[in-house]
């Protein structure tokens, strides 16, 4: 999505040649530390050639060497961190970065003391909150008179989700109520459309969306993992969720983010391996009809930010670029 969205926009990629540390034992580790000098003299010399007021970052193993380049030549380091467990790249970068945008409060414990931080939530797109709900209801052939519930199973490692959907098609007692919108992942729509066979009819199955606006518009709860921006999405639209946590993240920060909107009273968590047991489509309906999910759909609204993240963001960036110019270039406010 990003790299079709940069080549919509003309902006030009220039690409710096590093991966990641695989943390089971193999020998392309060994090369590693090769990319990690090559990679900052790539990141050092583009900084050299753009000249930038300020750099930013977004975590990842990309990150480091860019940051690291902008710390050694005295440019502004800027960092947003999605997760509630900052990765690694983020808690090295921390100290000596000139702001840092968080999207949990939670992540501040795993951060030096010192470290600029501002909680300001994770930027979500604006045309997320344009979408109507009788117009996507319509659109998706759904049934007014019901509840929708929404299944993200094209997320990382959702195959899980998409299986325990399917169990839970075998009992339909949950259907009288309720109907599904089902984005099944490019990979498992074919899969899950075999399988589910005559059981899914009087609902909507697709394998991707473009227009999620209209999505989210339609849900009236979400089953889906919790990755951060995921959760920034479904916080924005206002849609409480269950949430199923993939078990092999990276310091197990999925289930760190879902705890955030669980202790605000937002979502419901579930383990992976409670799927193999639980009927996941009765968990959600049982939270629509109890209006418990009504509940946590006006928690979202009052713990939501003051201030769209994008906005906050946006102008402290700038801010911090407009000093390192001289005085007779600096934009007015």
């Amino acid at each position: 999505l990003e790299y079709r969205r940069r080549e919509q926009l003309g902006y030009p990629l220039h690409l710096i040649n590093i991966r990641g540390i695989v943390r089971s034992f193999t020998l392309k580790n060994l090369l590693v530390p090769f990319l990690v000098v090559t990679s900052l003299w790539q990141a050092s010399r583009l900084l050299r050639r753009f000249r930038p007021q300020v750099v930013i970052g977004t975590g990842g193993y990309v990150a480091w060497p860019v940051g690291r380049a902008a710390i050694s030549a005295g440019i502004p380091l800027v960092l947003q961190e999605q997760n509630s467990y900052p990765g690694i790249v983020t808690r090295r970068l921390a100290a000596r970065a000139s702001k840092l945008f968080l999207g949990f409060e939670e992540a501040r414990r795993y951060l030096p003391e010192t470290a600029a931080t501002r909680v300001t939530g994770n930027p979500v797109r604006r045309s997320l909150l344009n979408g109507n709900r009788e117009a996507a209801l319509k659109k998706f052939k759904l049934d007014p008179r019901k509840k929708t519930i929404l299944v993200l199973g094209g997320s990382q490692g959702a195959r899980a989700i998409n299986r325990a959907v399917l169990r839970s098609l075998q009992n339909t007692t949950w259907s009288e109520c309720c109907q599904l919108l089902w984005q099944t992942g490019k990979r498992g729509y074919t899969e899950v459309v075999a399988q589910a066979g005559d059981r899914v009819t009087g609902h909507t199955l697709f394998p991707f969306a473009d227009d999620m606006a209209a999505v989210y518009a339609a849900a009236d709860i979400a089953i889906a993992r919790a990755g951060a921006l995921t959760l920034a999405e479904l916080e924005a639209c206002r849609v409480p969720a269950v949430l199923i946590p993939y078990p092999y993240a990276a310091g197990d920060h999925q289930r760190k983010n879902a705890q955030s909107l669980v202790a605000r009273d937002c979502a419901r968590l579930l383990n992976e391996e409670e799927l193999s047991h639980r009927d996941i489509l009765a968990v959600a309906a049982q939270l629509l009809t109890s209006g418990e999910a009504e509940q946590m759909k006006r928690h979202l609204a009052t713990s939501a930010p003051k201030e769209p993240a994008v906005d906050v963001i946006a102008r402290e960036v700038i801010a911090i670029a407009q000093q390192q110019l001289p005085q007779e270039e600096r934009i007015a406010d």
